[in-house]
Formats: structure tokens, C-alpha cells, sequence
């Protein structure tokens, strides 16, 4: 639950709550509410505009996922796909962009420009094995780019790792992650 909280705006309404109650305090002539509401309100506001300049929203699912889904997942799934799947359904604070340094390191990632973009995840089954989709934005690596890291992809999310890659839909590509049977 708490991965699903931007404390960001967390950040932005407690400490905006605080420095209005700081400044009504001054207003009124309240001294010790005005003190304490302007010496924490404001710090915690700036937190709270900082880690927003730095936030990473989490990647939508496509498809809500099924009970049996989970189960299997309970059951199948490898601790990259879990990791995976749960780093990119949080918000994050200093990255470019979900999955930027593993894009880099398999060599999907030439430019900051021309990094795919993560844009959603899905869990499903494949021949009754776990599996984890993810959906990119990649208007400037083809699928044959794309094909051609195959193997490593397999070894870098790997151990018992398949990886198999579909193009949905122009400029979209489906990376699944299936548990190796």
C-alpha cells in the first residue's frame, strides 16, 4: 500500500498545511504556532517540491491481473519477475525512467532520447508458466533491434528466465518474461 503514496504530495500537503497554519499563527500573534508552523511547514513544503521535480510515476497495468493469475504467480514466479514487477508499480524518485539502466546495460538504451519507454505491464500465463509482460514505447529501436539482444535479455533477467518478444502495434514492443519450465 505504501508504494501506491507519492510522497510527494505527501511532502506538498503536510507541509503546505503547516506553513498556512505557520502563517495564520503570525497573523493571529500566536508566536509558538507560528514558529513551529513556518520552521517545519516550509522545510517539508521544499521536500515536498523537490521529490516532485524528481518523481517517477508507477507503470499502469493493462489488464487488471485474475486470482489464478496470482496464484501462479505465488507459485511460479521467478524473484526478477517479482522484483520487476514490483519496482515498476511504485513511484520512484531520481530516475529517468523505469528500467534505464537495465535498457543501457542489454544495449536497448543508445540516448536518453532514444530509450523505449516503459508505458505498462501485464501478467498472464503462457503454456501454463508465469508471465510477465512488459509493453514499451519504442519508436527508435525495431524489432529487429530488439530480437537481436534476445539472449541477453534471457541472461541478464535470467536464471529460468524465456524471453520472448512481440511487436503488438507500430512503434510497441512486448517484452514477456516467461518462467522457464
Amino acid at each position: 500500500m505504501l508504494r501506491k503514496i507519492s510522497l510527494a504530495r505527501l511532502g506538498l500537503t503536510v507541509g503546505g498545511v503547516l506553513t498556512l497554519i505557520g502563517f495564520i499563527a503570525y497573523v493571529t500573534g500566536n508566536a509558538t504556532l507560528n514558529l513551529a508552523g513556518l520552521f517545519y511547514g516550509v522545510p517539508i513544503l521544499l521536500g515536498g517540491l523537490a521529490l516532485k521535480a524528481a518523481e517517477l510515476k508507477p507503470v499502469p497495468y493493462i489488464e487488471p491481473t485474475t486470482a489464478e493469475i496470482i496464484a501462479l504467480r505465488e507459485e511460479q514466479a521467478t524473484p526478477t519477475q517479482n522484483q520487476l514487477r514490483l519496482d515498476v508499480t511504485r513511484y520512484r524518485y531520481g530516475q529517468e525512467a523505469h528500467l534505464d539502466e537495465s535498457l543501457e546495460r542489454i544495449g536497448l538504451s543508445p540516448s536518453d532520447a532514444d530509450r523505449p519507454e516503459l508505458i505498462g505491464i501485464q501478467e498472464t500465463q503462457t503454456e501454463g508458466r508465469y508471465t510477465l509482460i512488459m509493453q514499451f514505447d519504442s519508436p527508435f529501436i525495431s524489432l529487429e533491434q530488439w530480437q537481436k539482444k534476445q539472449e541477453k535479455i534471457e541472461k541478464f533477467f535470467g536464471p529460468e528466465i524465456k524471453a520472448n518478444i512481440t511487436q503488438p502495434g507500430d512503434n510497441y514492443i512486448d517484452l514477456a518474461l516467461i518462467k522457464a519450465g
